[in-house]
């Protein structure tokens, strides 16, 4: 089972650093997920992560106060529109426009209704 929650965390490592550069994949999500994972396959990429001078402290903030920094906030929200925007630009069907403005509105309100970190 540890095996299993380490390729976990290396893949949802790999996921949040590529975020770093692809505007459109979260990060923060990926960083936090793969702390849970390495939590529970290897103290030493747990450590690692923790202390790490870019990821740790997003991990502490929401490990501490389930807070989020108002620059990821302000990344995020350009995120959901750029993605809302694509998708009208690509002209979707509109039940699915639907569907998808519900859910990244849900998203949005999430993302601001938590703490600042």
């Amino acid at each position: 089972m540890r095996l299993f929650w380490a390729i976990l965390g290396l893949t949802s490592l790999g996921l949040g650093v590529i975020g770093i550069a692809v505007p459109l994949l979260p990060t923060v999500p990926f960083i936090l997920l793969a702390a849970f994972c390495f939590a529970r396959s290897s103290e030493r990429l747990h450590n690692w992560l923790l202390t790490h001078p870019r990821f740790g402290p997003v991990i502490e903030d929401w490990n501490r106060n389930g807070a989020i920094s108002p620059r990821v906030k302000r990344i995020s929200t350009l995120s959901i529109v750029a993605v809302f925007g694509i998708s009208l630009a690509l002209g979707l069907r509109p039940i699915i426009l639907i569907i998808q403005g519900v859910t990244l509105s849900c998203v949005a309100v999430f993302i601001w209704t938590r703490p600042n970190g």
